[in-house]
């Protein structure tokens, strides 16, 4: 829980909304997952070096679950596993995603982008439902379309500091039909297009939250609180960005603590549309 509690993000991790019994759980999982992620962002180390680093991270991942420990981290993950008998492959599809930042490569298609959220954020958001002992394809489905949401909205709140990387989260077929392409759509001449062509990732973000919007049907009254107030934080993100004109490389919208707050007390009402 502690090392949770270390980590800075823009949605709830750890709260008291989660059920007690599962804290642990949603915490070690977070490690997991936060490990890997600083394993291929974080530190001055080469591209060969993260990828080395990350298929150690997986060696250890496969150890775990054949019963071999190298701290206690490792034996907390592979009884929270075992116990609440969650799906091994979304830890390995994690790992997929983290491989994938090591090696970026520009998304072609926005269908691409949404591969590429099939490995990063769904997994989370499925590892959640099967704590819950939710297992129904349907409502795993739905739960895709909203952690795919977060997962882009993160793109677009990120973007002038991910561009800053060589980090470009456009796709490429949707910078050429608005005139841009890879090389230049930075350029402030063409900031009217490039604005233009935000737009068009924010609108298609909108429809996936409200695409998947009815997952909070099937959630239990405090799961169903704790996600209705992520999303809603993902929305406010996106209603920043419209606010500012969709000129992303100029802006980076963040949710300060009193609007986390009134978020949270909205999020009962939200919440109980849903139950």
């Amino acid at each position: 829980m502690q090392f949770a509690k270390k980590h800075y993000e823009n949605f709830p991790v750890v709260t008291f909304l989660i059920q007690k019994k599962l804290r642990k759980d949603v915490a070690i999982i977070y490690w997991f997952a936060r490990t890997a992620d600083d394993i291929a962002d974080e530190g001055d180390y080469s591209v060969e070096q993260r990828l080395e680093r990350l298929a150690r991270f997986e060696k250890r991942l496969q150890n775990l679950l054949n019963g071999i420990y190298a701290d206690p981290f490792d034996l907390a993950l592979a009884e929270t596993i075992n116990e609440r008998k969650l799906s091994q492959i979304y830890f390995f599809k994690l790992l997929k995603a983290f491989r994938s930042d090591i090696l970026f490569h520009n998304y072609q298609d926005f269908s691409d982008l949404q591969t590429y959220c099939d490995s990063s954020a769904n997994p989370i958001g499925r590892l959640l439902l099967e704590l819950h002992d939710i297992r129904d394809p349907k409502v795993l489905k739905l739960s895709d379309n909203i952690c795919s949401a977060l997962q882009l909205t993160n793109f677009y709140q990120d973007f002038k500091f991910d561009i800053k990387k060589g980090r470009n989260y456009i796709p490429i077929n949707d910078l050429i039909k608005l005139g841009l392409d890879e090389n230049n759509f930075t350029d402030p001449v063409l900031r009217k297009e490039f604005c233009e062509v935000v737009k068009l990732q924010i609108d298609r973000i909108t429809k996936l939250f409200s695409a998947g919007e009815e997952l909070l049907n099937y959630l239990p009254k405090k799961l169903r609180i704790e996600i209705g107030w992520t999303i809603l934080g993902g929305r406010e993100i996106l209603k920043k960005i419209e606010s500012a004109k969709y000129n992303v490389l100029m802006v980076r919208p963040s949710l300060k603590k009193y609007e986390l707050i009134l978020l949270l007390l909205k999020s009962f009402s939200y919440a109980k549309r849903f139950s």
